[in-house]
């Protein structure tokens, strides 16, 4: 198989999407989850039932093994109708299942697993902080041990999607601050624990989960919430900083495919049916142009994010691609979906329309999961450019 075409196995899952979604998610119904700031609990469980979040967990859990481009599949397909479903799932199966799967004690993993592939059981990050954004290792959020129980006092910032997670996944400062990196732990933390406020924040887009900010009062859990179980402790800064950051950069990228694919689409249809001055305004030169770019850098894209998630199911270097992935698809994909927007003209901007949710969500992009600024620095810097 090329790394640019896909399996009959991959086919299958993006067919069966493509009617679920078609199904299940249909565009006035995403309308109100966007509207409300809903997620639709009813429509994950389907998905679980589906057998999508095994993609990224072993057989010997309860999934299917792990599969990144399968997984990319259903975000692209996912964000390309709703935001609050893409979301959900990225937290299931790869906040969840990919990072349980690979630092998780083998206890937690017996006991997490089988329920990230079984019942979408969801993990919320807990890594920034109110003045830590990138430097991830200056967090100021504790956790001491008193006997068999964690003591967390702290807050965090941009918590996306804590209200209806399972476990924040938190990072928390575990020992003197003048090792950096080595007196960081991660905890898991139930969202409905004693001490635990969460705070909703207004965001543009990306309705339906929520982003949260999240504060720790003498939050109690126990010792072997500590990821990786004892061995863990004080161990977190390599937990955090491993392959999994690579695939983050991917799932960022079919996120933003996502939603430009779904603005390529509606700008398409748009432009035929539009009628100006006796005629579609697909007949007017200006117009093709923008879609005919707008294609093309959509296709570019597509290559980009299949090629990283092709390099890593091969178990192949990729740190360099997905970095390029992720700072070229989310910026492109931005570019796309506001040319898309000019298309539609007025209507574009209006609610009426999902193109308008299209560029409220599609903005975000380039921020997360590491900026564009941060990604080109992880470009020259594995590349070795000196400094």
């Amino acid at each position: 198989m090329s790394q640019f075409q896909e399996s009959e196995q991959i086919s299958m899952i993006r067919s069966s999407l493509k009617s679920f979604i078609e199904k299940e998610m249909p565009r006035d119904l995403v309308k109100r989850w966007d509207r409300e700031n809903y997620f639709p609990r009813d429509v994950h469980d389907k998905l679980v039932e589906m057998g999508c979040m095994g993609l990224t967990v072993a057989e010997a859990y309860g999934g299917t093994g792990k599969d990144i481009t399968a997984t990319a599949v259903v975000i692209e397909e996912l964000c390309s109708r709703s935001m609050s479903v893409g979301c959900g799932y990225i937290q299931s199966s790869c906040y969840a299942g990919l990072n349980l799967g690979e630092v998780a004690s083998e206890k937690q993993k017996e006991s997490l697993l089988p329920r990230v592939a079984g019942e979408g059981l969801m993990l919320s990050y807990g890594l920034s902080e109110p003045d830590v954004g990138a430097d991830l290792a200056s967090v100021k959020s504790s956790a001491v041990r008193n006997g068999d129980t964690l003591i967390v006092n702290g807050s965090k910032r941009f918590c996306s999607g804590a209200a209806i997670s399972d476990y924040i996944y938190t990072l928390v400062r575990t020992g003197p601050t003048d090792q950096k990196y080595k007196n960081l732990s991660i905890i898991l933390i139930p969202p409905t624990s004693p001490g635990v406020l969460l705070e909703p924040q207004e965001s543009m887009g990306l309705k339906g989960a929520g982003t949260y900010d999240v504060s720790f009062s003498d939050v109690e859990i126990p010792v072997d919430s500590i990821v990786g179980g004892e061995e863990g402790w004080n161990k977190g800064w390599e937990k955090l900083a491993g392959p999994g950051l690579d695939i983050e950069k991917v799932e960022v990228s079919a996120m933003a495919l996502g939603i430009a694919r779904a603005a390529v689409d509606d700008a398409w249809a748009y432009s035929q049916e539009r009628i100006q001055f006796g005629k579609p305004i697909c007949s007017f030169q200006s117009i093709r142009h923008m879609l005919a770019e707008a294609k093309t850098k959509l296709a570019a894209c597509r290559l980009m994010t299949y090629q990283a998630a092709f390099l890593i199911d091969q178990n192949l270097p990729a740190t360099v691609e997905t970095s390029m992935a992720k700072l070229f698809v989310s910026e492109t994909a931005r570019e796309i979906v506001l040319k898309c927007q000019e298309v539609m003209g007025a209507y574009g901007y209006v609610g009426d329309f999902d193109m308008e949710r299209y560029v409220r969500d599609i903005l975000v992009m380039p921020i997360l999961g590491g900026s564009s600024a941060i990604q080109k620095n992880n470009i020259c810097n594995r590349l070795k450019l000196p400094k």
